[in-house]
């Protein structure tokens, strides 16, 4: 899948699931609050999205929620 990792991939998720109150500190804490990475590797993560084009502002962008929906069907799987 577009050459992502895992860790890359349940960070869209997590963004595509947000709530609209949450921002992306927001979303970030939680995922570094669940064990799933550290700050600096969460940090790590969310930079790469910002360069490739899935996070833009505080929100996906088209590729990032196609991304982000594909991940969930392969999670569903």
């Amino acid at each position: 899948m577009q050459g992502l990792d895992i860790l890359h991939r349940v960070t869209l998720l997590g963004i595509l699931k947000k709530q609209s109150d949450e921002t992306l500190e927001d979303v970030m804490e939680m995922l570094i609050e669940t064990g799933m990475y550290d700050e600096k590797e969460a940090q790590k993560v969310f930079a790469d999205l910002r360069t490739s084009g899935h996070i833009v502002g505080e929100g996906l962008s088209f590729i990032g929620v196609d991304a982000a929906q594909k991940a969930e069907q392969e999670f569903k799987q």
